[in-house]
């Protein structure tokens, strides 16, 4: 609004003297008013307030209701047991949470504490939240601006705004009025707050502050954005709200069933308990969360840092990764990639020492960027300095033997810089700029080692050479040289230069990006470029990346403006390069792919990032590069800003949830064989086969070590990254599981009531738990024999078998426990025979692999 406006016209808009500024009284009126330059809080969470809403969960909801029958059952250890996982996943949550109250403190520390602002007709230092909008502020290099400012005064201003637009080179600032209504990132004549004046200086009347400037909008969107459940959240959501209907129904169901058959109530109160506790995997959660950290762990050592637990297993259900351009998938750092001169174009690396001698000397030269501690200037001029350090040419001394006695400053309609220069007794022009201008002014060219006349010829040659670079996406830059150098004017300096050779330079893309994308692509993960960059350059990285293939792939943010919904809708599936976006487009591209029933990976850096990090299933920041802001908006950090990470990450989190979804059929499969025993001896008037006592002890030794064995177990990741990404709607018992749960559950339960049928309540209860045992074996891999497996891959389940076994002896041969357990002592015949029977659901296993592998041939 504001870059369309005259600068008389915003004075007037603002009622602001150009000359004097403010009045303090008036700024002091318009302070109490507007109030002060800062972003508001985001609504601080109490601790009681993250702890009712960790609370708030279905399987939370089952796990009291466990504790309760326990209490009942007079079982206080489990008690305390079930207890200690609640406390220990509230924990846990409660930690986790605050992603956007940090985001907003990082926001917060990005704006400026003080401001060189004009009151009452004087300069003075003011703390920046004090700024008022019709200020009148003066800027320089080095400062961070401290509100959203219309200049009108601008001399050489340059502004690296790559943490709030994406841009990869700095902005070059001009006053001049802006014709058309254009993105944050094309209003020449605004500055905007916390960005950085790389060089030059000015003035200029603030027109937004605190949460009104573009910065302010950021944090908006970011306050806006809901937390959402992961899959693995709703899933085990739902999963919670069955076992809990579940568990109440079966416990009226049996209840009234011993009522109708006129049995003693009192025990079938405690039998019909004790059964809803068997339908309640109570060691569940514990399982889950332990998976996840461990996860967490290994991931850390991969240089992944995960902010917020079921990210790890969100990763592995991700169909889409829209990656940032500038610093994710490029270094975020301008390096030459080729060079021009005498006619011979050459990559950086292939250029011999001392050769094109003039076109580095130029370039190094004319220059006024410093690289030592820390690195200042221009992104183009730094990026000519380091080449010239890789070639072994130090500037320094240059310097000292071609001393410079004067400069013109890179003006951005002339689009070149000139210094000149002391060579022995004469004086030499460097000029340095756009290839159009300077070939048009140049009349010789240097080749081999003298000047010689330049004709249309070759400059049609150049013109091809400059073309051929930028379709690369390369930045093109010009050298020129003048020798004697008599008349030190500007337009005299500009004629008949010599044309010594162009500089092709681009953010070049990271290592092992590309094999990463493919990657990521054959496992069915589709990579999409969202950038603020332009779209020639964008293009020309996801061209070399193996984004995208065709120009056509690509979409600006204006273009995306025009599109009506549906249009955007059926036409963003083919897109893989959205350039020239704003914060706000990119969570709308975030949204609207979610919508479409995708999951989505959002990486990122900057602030403009941080919205759609948010708004993302996973939002991944990069750590070295990175910004606070961008670091606490997401679920993890790269710590070595590495792309080709997130294909290990993906990796990680199929696995894992591979692992949580065996650990939950085993669970259930085996509580389901514990619920069949028990439902259909009272459905048969049958004595009870299993006492309360030995139904919350089978789960004691199958619900914690076994299943949790299963949650660690190694996956082929080779064959998991060869598959499609899972659908978000896909249910923990798709692929058979149902099916699975409801065999494996029958056949305990079918061997259970076999083993009491035999031989009584010791013989079902030691079946009862060791057959469980048995079954998490073959529960490591549906698909393969036992005997494939590679069982040392697990020592986890080597001990939690063991000792399981153990325990399940302790109770029939320890006295004490023989007669807490109402147990018997059984003779080396019987353990054979009860292993014999235990050993059933392995050997079922054996028979549904071979199966299955005669169908497929």
């Amino acid at each position: 609004m504001y870059e369309q406006m005259e600068c008389g016209e915003v004075c007037k808009r603002f009622h602001t003297d150009e000359k004097a500024g403010l009045t303090q009284q008036e700024a002091e009126k318009r302070l109490k008013a507007d109030g002060k330059n800062r972003l508001k809080k985001v609504r601080e969470e109490t601790t009681i307030d993250r702890i009712q809403k960790q609370l708030n969960d279905p399987m939370i909801f089952v796990l009291f209701m466990a504790a309760s029958v326990s209490i009942l059952l007079r079982e206080f250890s489990d008690t305390a047991i079930i207890l200690f996982v609640i406390g220990l996943n509230t924990m846990i949550g409660v930690v986790q949470e605050g992603k956007a109250k940090k985001a907003m403190d990082a926001l917060k520390k990005m704006t400026a504490p003080e401001a060189t602002v004009k009151r009452n007709g004087t300069y003075r230092k003011i703390p920046a939240e004090e700024l008022v909008k019709g200020d009148v502020v003066k800027v320089k290099a080095g400062d961070q601006v401290p509100a959203d400012i219309r200049l009108f005064l601008c001399k050489g201003i340059e502004v690296n705004e790559s943490a709030l637009t994406g841009e990869s080179t700095a902005v070059r600032k001009a006053c001049e009025t802006m014709k058309q209504e254009v993105t944050a990132s094309e209003q020449k004549n605004m500055l905007f707050l916390s960005t950085e004046i790389v060089k030059g200086n000015g003035e200029g009347i603030v027109v937004a502050t605190g949460m009104e400037t573009e910065l302010g909008k950021i944090a908006k969107m970011i306050n806006e954005q809901e937390n959402e459940m992961t899959p693995l959240q709703k899933r085990l959501g739902d999963l919670g709200k069955i076992l809990s209907k579940a568990a109440v129904f079966l416990c009226l169901l049996l209840f009234l069933m011993g009522v109708l058959q006129h049995r003693n109530l009192l025990q079938m109160l405690l039998l019909s308990i004790s059964l809803a506790v068997a339908a309640i995997p109570e060691g569940l959660p514990a399982v889950v969360t332990i998976v996840l950290a461990l996860g967490v762990a290994r991931m850390a050592k991969a240089n992944t840092i995960i902010r917020k637990l079921p990210a790890v297993e969100t990763l592995g259900a991700v169909s889409v990764v829209c990656s940032d351009k500038t610093g994710t998938l490029t270094e975020n750092k301008m390096k030459v990639l080729k060079l021009y001169a005498e006619d011979k174009t050459l990559s950086v690396s292939q250029v011999r020492p001392r050769e094109f001698s003039r076109l580095m000397q130029g370039f190094l030269l004319c220059n006024n960027a410093v690289i030592g501690k820390t690195e200042l200037g221009d992104s183009t001029e730094l990026a000519l300095l380091s080449m010239g350090e890789q070639m072994g040419i130090s500037r320094e001394r240059l310097e000292e033997r071609y001393p410079r006695l004067e400069e013109i400053p890179f003006d951005s309609d002339k689009k070149y810089m000139v210094t000149l220069h002391k060579d022995q007794s004469q004086v030499c022009a460097y000029i340095k700029g756009a290839c159009d201008y300077l070939l048009e002014v140049c009349s010789f060219w240097w080749i081999g080692g003298k000047i010689e006349p330049l004709g249309q010829i070759q400059k049609m040659k150049i013109r091809r050479v400059m073309e051929g670079m930028a379709e690369e996406g390369l930045r093109v830059l010009a050298l020129a040289f003048k020798e004697h150098v008599s008349d030190w004017n500007e337009s005299s300096i500009m004629k008949n230069l010599v044309f010594a050779g162009l500089a092709g330079m681009m953010d070049a893309p990271r290592k092992q990006v590309n094999q990463s994308v493919y990657q990521l692509k054959r496992a069915g993960v589709q990579v999409v470029m969202i950038t603020g960059d332009y779209q020639e350059t964008a293009f020309s990285i996801a061209k070399m990346t193996g984004i995208a293939r065709k120009r056509e792939q690509c979409v600006t943010g204006e273009e995306l403006d025009a599109m009506s919904d549906a249009e955007f809708s059926s036409k963003m599936n083919d897109i893989r390069v959205f350039a020239r976006v704003t914060p706000a487009h990119k969570v709308k591209i975030v949204k609207e792919f979610k919508k479409n029933g995708k999951i989505v990976a959002m990486t990122g850096d900057g602030v403009n990032d941080a919205p759609s990090l948010h708004a993302a299933d996973i939002g991944i920041a990069m750590g070295a590069n990175g910004t606070d802001v961008a670091k606490n908006a997401a679920d993890l950090i790269l710590a070595d800003d590495n792309f080709s990470t997130i294909e290990k990450a993906v990796e990680e989190g199929r696995s894992i949830y591979v692992n949580i979804k065996k650990s939950i059929l085993f669970l259930l499969s085996s509580n389901f064989g514990e619920i069949m025993t028990m439902f259909v001896s009272i459905a048969f008037s049958m004595p009870s086969p299993l006492k309360a006592s030995h139904i919350l002890w089978v789960n004691l030794i199958t619900d914690s070590l076994p299943a949790l064995a299963l949650g660690v177990d190694k996956n082929d990741t080779g064959l998991l990254m060869a598959k499609k990404p899972r659908d978000e709607k896909e249910s923990l018992f798709a692929h058979g599981g149902w099916l699975l749960t409801i065999g494996y559950g029958l056949l305990i339960g079918a061997i259970t009531l076999y083993a009491f049928l035999t031989g009584g309540q010791t013989y079902a209860f030691t079946v009862l738990g060791i057959s469980q045992l048995f079954h998490a074996i073959g529960m490591r891999d549906c698909e393969k024999s036992i005997f494939q497996m590679n069982h040392l891959e697990n020592p986890v389940m080597i001990f939690s078998f063991f000792t399981g076994l153990a325990l399940q002896v302790a109770v029939t041969e320890i006295p004490w426990l023989v007669e807490a357990f109402q147990t018997r002592r059984l003779l080396m015949g019987e353990w054979l025979w009860l292993l014999g029977i235990s050993a059933v659901p392995l050997a079922v296993h054996e028979i549904v692999v071979l199966i299955k592998r005669l169908k497929k041939g």
